[in-house]
């Protein structure tokens, strides 16, 4: 029991576990789908006939395959989320930085920002539509405005979680405002501020998504719809929605990797492990040439 847990507090076998367990229930769930004589594949399909539909080579849409189809739509809907996307973190993190200059601007525009965050996505597409006029330019804000709120909310506090003693001590040395922002502020909320980009870069795809299915013109949202209803393979649908799914947690990946590359806290986390192991390698070269002296005294 104790290897067993042993191996279970290592985090690719607690991962490995969940997607064995999710592999499982969903085979149980196409099998009782499939025994009560409904069609498998329009409600929940196995999982080795949606792989067989990334390998198959028959066409479904204009000489394309289901892969090419996914793949071919995917690209403008990722380059609409990441541009919403970047322009929706950079506005939450000056906001954020805004509210903290002054109070008086916090209490006025934050009960605003969460009744923007509680408007349904398919309540504001058409909205953002009307005022912009443009499918394309709607798209790009709305997947901004949905991540724009968790990274101004966490950046804010990020900076309201410096203690005041860091806020004496740079009084002490009677530093400036921005020195005090550049040096205490912003490298203390960029933990914050990659919390929320982590929460972010999902929903900015996810928004992107849910737009393309109401406003058409491309995308895997229109894909999505059209294969609903059976304009094209149904397995078109599951490759997008596991597509989706994929990309969502691999933004949310990067978005850790990035933080790792450039947070002050991380890199002195990883360089602090160096020196451990270091440390650690140089014990081992200096202990073992005794133990094997010790062994050949002993013999």
């Amino acid at each position: 029991m104790k290897k067993i847990y042993k191996i279970f507090d290592h985090k690719w076998a607690s991962t490995l576990l969940w997607i064995v367990l999710i592999i499982v229930a969903w085979e149980i769930a196409a099998t009782v789908v499939a025994a009560n004589n409904r069609s498998p594949e329009n409600i929940l399909p196995h999982l080795y006939q949606i792989l067989a539909a990334v390998f198959s080579t028959s066409k479904v849409s204009q000489g394309m395959t289901a892969v090419m189809v996914v793949l071919t739509s995917a690209k403008a809907t990722i380059l609409r989320a990441l541009a919403g996307f970047l322009l929706g973190i950079t506005a939450g993190f000056f906001l954020a930085l805004v509210m903290k200059l002054s109070g008086l601007l916090e209490k006025m525009l934050f009960p605003y920002l969460m009744l923007i965050q509680l408007i349904p996505v398919l309540g504001l597409a058409p909205i953002i539509l009307a005022i912009t006029g443009d499918i394309n330019s709607s798209r790009v804000i709305i997947a901004a405005v949905l991540s724009f709120y968790p990274v101004a909310t966490n950046t804010l506090a990020g900076f309201k979680s410096v203690d005041q003693d860091k806020y004496d001590l740079m009084y002490t040395y009677a530093a400036k405002q921005r020195t005090i922002y550049t040096k205490v502020l912003i490298p203390s909320a960029i933990p914050y501020f990659f919390t929320g980009t982590k929460i972010g870069a999902p929903m900015a795809i996810t928004a992107s998504i849910l737009v393309d299915t109401l406003q058409g013109d491309g995308g895997l949202g229109c894909i999505l719809s059209q294969s609903l209803r059976h304009a094209m393979s149904i397995y078109v649908f599951w490759l997008i929605v596991f597509f989706s799914a994929f990309v969502g947690i691999l933004s949310t990946y990067l978005m850790t990797w990035i933080e790792a590359l450039i947070s002050p806290e991380k890199r002195g986390i990883r360089k602090a492990r160096r020196e451990y192991k270091k440390s650690a390698v140089s014990q081992k070269v200096s202990v073992c040439p005794q133990i094997s002296i010790r062994r050949r005294k002993a013999e």
